[in-house]
């Protein structure tokens, strides 16, 4: 390759996601300024809460589970070396409220739901059933769009805390009832170390962020996939590499911010 098709090849790229992002941020500014009456009609938000987060539900609770457990054993070999097995409490609930429980899910989030949305949307399209809305006079955004996004970002913290809190049972078990860790010590260290605010309402806002972003991708990438077969699967692709990308750079950014005093 000679080094001005090099050279266009990039300006090409680097155009191609400016647009993209132009794109991305009109279709965000859409949603938000047709959210009004999403709640006047509440069922059909009602109905996106329930399909995203039921049907999520058995996967987060059961790698919540596993990571605790995973948690509990690796917590035990650390602390165990400084003689503050006692400690195996706060370290699972830390690990867990503020990291990985809402890392963790917004990671099965995009695979699970986020796939699935983009995959609806794709296949509305390709089905020409948001044109058919246009043609009556139904706005595709207000009506398919905006209750999927705002059920995604309900959704986002109750599977996060439900993760969190199936993931601080799995390290009691293997820590209190497998390995022999006092019990009161194991609740009390994380009582007396886990705060309120500055743990748990972190790791709230991170899972409502996360939601927000992979809700949005799963939507802009179902709302702009070509109307193919073909089309509908790299567009789901798209969501999982994108979503995982972006909840990575976001946990490293809100972590700085939050965490840095």
């Amino acid at each position: 390759m000679s080094l001005t098709a090099f050279v266009s090849s990039i300006g090409r790229h680097i155009r191609e996601s400016i647009v993209a992002l132009g794109a991305f941020t009109r279709l965000f500014m859409a949603i938000l300024a047709r959210s009004g009456g999403a709640f006047k009609r509440f069922g059909l938000v009602s109905q996106q809460v329930h399909f995203i987060g039921n049907y999520s539900l058995l996967i987060i609770a059961v790698s919540g589970l596993f990571v605790g457990f995973v948690l509990g054993l690796q917590g035990y070999y650390t602390l165990n070396r400084y003689g503050s097995e006692e400690a195996l409490g706060l370290l699972v609930a830390l690990s867990l409220t503020r990291e990985l429980g809402p890392v963790i899910t917004a990671l099965l989030f995009a695979g699970r739901a986020g796939t699935s949305l983009t995959a609806e949307i794709g296949l509305m399209k390709a089905g020409e059933q948001l044109a058919a809305m246009e043609v009556m006079a139904v706005d595709p955004i207000r009506r398919v769009l905006v209750p999927r996004f705002w059920g995604g970002v309900i959704a986002m913290p109750v599977l996060a805390a439900v993760f969190s809190m199936v993931g601080i049972i799995g390290g009691w078990v293997v820590g209190v009832l497998l390995i022999g860790i006092d019990a009161g010590a194991f609740w009390s260290q994380m009582q007396d170390g886990v705060d309120v605010f500055k743990d748990v309402a972190n790791g709230v806002i991170k899972s409502l962020i996360f939601g927000v972003a992979v809700t949005l991708i799963a939507l802009y990438e179902g709302w702009t996939a070509k109307a193919t077969p073909e089309g509908v699967a790299r567009a789901t692709t798209r969501t999982v590499v994108s979503g995982a990308l972006v909840v990575l750079g976001l946990d490293f950014l809100l972590t700085a911010l939050m965490f840095s005093n």
